[in-house]
């Protein structure tokens, strides 16, 4: 797996004191014979000129240009994941390891082969990635992980690679990317956390301590702030291990998955970046005023 990942160095574990890691037991996914294809095209050769996709709206692509690089090809990573199953006690508040695992690998395997479509074109990184979870009629305990970016290539034939030597990742927009550049800074990699975590639930006792009173729910919030601070220790973890000075956009997203309610992963995401330059002063914009009437 090319990517460095969340436990991969001890640092996080759940409650059993296994580390979570990435799902090496499944096998290599094949490009589909169209994606090489549509692939070969956008690279062009033998004849046939090449063309770009994107996903990025046309103000994020001349941002993206402007900063130095062309856009080579959307590219794609996907994988169904079969969701498995743990067991846990309705009045313990603890992080459930095995749904923490599942949901974890399963993006990791998604992002790798984004990443090995945006290797393939040649790119230096990708820009603008989105992460998402679908979910299927025939398919209860499926998941559908896809993420979706546009791979960028340098004008100038600088190296913006990882310390790794593959594609950077940024779920950062074109006009971030820019500006981010412009202050002299780079983007390393997306690096990510989640913590899949059951909140225990308010027993009768406590209920009855509550009622018509106005009063913090102490198990509730430190459930939720102990699922938080795994997620977040995670991603720290992974952009320690990039050797990123920083990580920004970070987001904290809350879903349930259509698990139980009291099942809850939190998901931590952002882009990990290093400084390229000791000058990191942005430019202040100037006012224009239009003439027209």
């Amino acid at each position: 797996m090319p990517r460095q990942t969340q436990g991969q160095q001890g640092q996080s574990q759940d409650q059993q004191g296994q580390g979570i890691q990435p799902d090496q037991s499944s096998a290599p996914v094949q490009m589909p014979e169209h994606a090489l294809e549509r692939l070969k095209r956008m690279r062009g050769g033998d004849g046939v000129r090449p063309l770009f996709t994107s996903d990025l709206s046309v103000n994020e692509f001349l941002l993206v240009k402007e900063a130095g690089f062309d856009p080579v090809g959307m590219v794609v990573g996907s994988s169904i994941y079969h969701i498995g199953y743990q067991r846990s006690m309705f009045n313990v508040s603890q992080e459930l390891g095995v749904l923490s695992q599942a949901m974890y690998s399963a993006r990791e395997l998604a992002m790798s082969r984004m990443e090995a479509e945006a290797d393939a074109l040649g790119a230096d990184g990708i820009v603008g990635v989105r992460l998402d979870v679908g979910r299927y009629e025939w398919g209860a305990d499926l998941a559908e992980f896809i993420a979706i970016g546009t791979a960028v290539r340098s004008r100038d034939g600088t190296n913006h690679r990882t310390k790794f030597g593959k594609p950077f990742t940024s779920d950062l927009s074109g006009q971030d990317f820019r500006t981010l550049l412009a202050a002299g800074y780079r983007p390393q990699g997306m690096v990510m956390g989640s913590c899949v975590y059951h909140v225990a639930y308010q027993g009768l006792g406590q209920w009855m301590k509550t009622v018509g009173r106005n009063t913090e729910m102490q198990n509730y919030t430190q459930g939720l702030y102990d699922a938080r601070e795994l997620a977040m220790e995670r991603m720290q973890a992974e952009a320690e291990n990039l050797g990123a000075d920083g990580i920004t956009g970070t987001q904290i997203k809350e879903s349930s998955h259509g698990w139980d309610s009291h099942v809850i992963e939190f998901f931590a995401v952002g882009t990990a970046v290093v400084a390229i330059s000791e000058n990191h002063q942005i430019t202040p914009p100037q006012m224009v005023l239009s003439l027209n009437g």
